[in-house]
């Protein structure tokens, strides 16, 4: 059996979703498929979570909604049907908004607004796989729906919740053993229709798993079922060198391994959301990044242990970064300074990439990119928290740049051929040594793009 996760840009029109239909009926193996919203629709939603009842954007925004999908349907061969599903999610649609501004208005809403924002995206995958199984069916496919939440079990944490392994792989196995045409009976031409990004907890509810978790749904479904590949299809050919708009002659790597696809996915690599390299590296099982656009290409081979291991193998860039630097003297010979500073991180929620320290201070990146899956807020209470035992200095607008690679960390020279060939830029806090697969470091934003083009241009061509 082969995992098949579709992005947006996959099933974001008609003919993206007939291409990649055709993807699915080319390989009778490709039996379970993870689907996203259709590109657009998840960023639609949550405006409408931001807005208040009847106003002239929301109706907009619900038009654009109700339209993208009509438009899909309008050229189904099943048009009549795919119409009625996309009808009746709009129906169920407004239901949902007219009832969240009812409690609202009547102050009886036991519902938290995040909870309630996670059952409002859930419409888009909705929306995306009651239309997708129609374009299946007319390959002569037979699709069963099923929803995803009924399979991924969750904590109740809205926004971003925490997957309960053990109970979400007995649901996947139960499922197995109690419909026929599945697993070790596969039939060929069957088909599983499901959502990524969706789960729900132990009451049922809604839950969601962050922006960009259908990458690590379609993971979770592939170890589950022990399959023999998972399969990412998205609008590029694999997983590029480094971002092919920054460095014209980027270009896609034939093999990567486990680690260095999940050091890129860390650190910026937008082809794979960074959870999604846990339960495939668990279960050893390989991915293959490729392009629903181009299927006929080979796309990026994720293993264990790929033929070629050069020492730099792709670079990425993660923007509006920001260095927080904490300065006291009771940092000298003093015990328990930086369980103190985490101890507060920990409390506000914020987590940290980079660390580095010296005797009275210590330096830490944090990521507040506004599109950041886990994106962090550094709050005033925060910073007062901070400023009761140490001075604290905040820089923003900079930009954090991973080195990708092999052996980093036990190869002679190479944070000295790096730092030489960036010798004309202020580089503001490296980390080398901690992992075998990386060289990180911190520059101005605004200098960014060019060392990324110095250092491809230099270690990669």
């Amino acid at each position: 059996m082969i995992v098949s996760k579709f992005g947006g840009t996959s099933v974001g029109s008609y003919e993206a979703m007939s291409r990649s239909a055709n993807i699915i009926a080319d390989n009778p193996q490709r039996s379970w498929v993870v689907i996203s919203a259709t590109s657009g629709t998840t960023n639609d939603l949550l405006r409408l979570s931001s807005l208040g009842s009847n106003t002239a954007e929301e109706k907009k925004i619900l038009e654009q909604i109700s339209q993208r999908h009509l438009d899909i349907a309008s050229q189904c061969s099943f048009k009549k049907e795919a119409t009625k599903a996309v009808e009746e999610c709009m129906r169920t649609l407004l239901a949902h908004l007219s009832k969240q501004q009812s409690s609202k208005q009547q102050s009886s809403n036991n519902q938290s607004e995040t909870e309630w924002i996670d059952s409002l995206l859930a419409f888009g995958e909705d929306f995306s796989t009651q239309l997708f199984a129609w374009v299946l069916r007319e390959k002569n496919l037979d699709v069963q729906l099923e929803w995803a939440g009924d399979f991924i079990c969750t904590d109740s944490r809205f926004g971003s919740a925490a997957v309960d392994l053990e109970a979400t792989y007995a649901k996947v196995r139960h499922f197995l053993t109690t419909n026929e045409g599945f697993g070790s009976d596969q039939k060929p031409g069957k088909v599983l229709l499901t959502q990524g990004f969706i789960g729900a907890d132990v009451q049922g509810r809604t839950t969601t798993l962050g922006r960009g978790g259908s990458d690590y749904s379609a993971a979770l479904f592939a170890e589950a079922l022990g399959a023999e590949c998972l399969e990412i299809w998205t609008d590029v050919a694999g997983v590029y060198t480094t971002d092919p708009r920054v460095v014209s002659t980027a270009h896609a790597i034939d093999e990567i391994s486990f680690d260095e696809a999940a050091e890129l996915s860390i650190f910026g690599g937008k082809v794979l959301h960074p959870a999604t390299m846990k339960p495939v590296r668990r279960a050893n099982i390989p991915v293959r990044v490729a392009s629903s656009i181009e299927p006929e290409l080979p796309g990026t081979n994720i293993v264990t242990a790929p033929l070629n291991r050069p020492v730099v193998r792709a670079l990425s860039v993660r923007k509006e970064q920001t260095l927080m630097t904490l300065h006291s003297l009771e940092m000298l010979h003093q015990p328990g300074f930086l369980a103190k500073v985490f101890s507060i991180l920990s409390e506000h929620r914020i987590s940290v990439d980079l660390v580095t320290t010296s005797e009275v201070s210590v330096s830490l990146t944090l990521d507040t990119a506004h599109k950041a899956s886990n994106k962090v807020e550094l709050s005033e209470a925060v910073l007062r928290a901070l400023n009761d035992f140490c001075d604290v200095e905040v820089e923003y607008n900079l930009a954090l740049v991973a080195v990708i690679g092999n052996a980093m960390n036990q190869t002679s020279g190479i944070s000295g051929q790096l730092f030489s060939t960036l010798k004309d830029y202020n580089i503001r806090l490296v980390c080398h040594g901690a992992s075998a697969n990386n060289v990180c470091f911190l520059v101005q934003e605004s200098d960014a793009e060019a060392v990324v083009q110095t250092l491809h241009q230099s270690f990669i061509g």
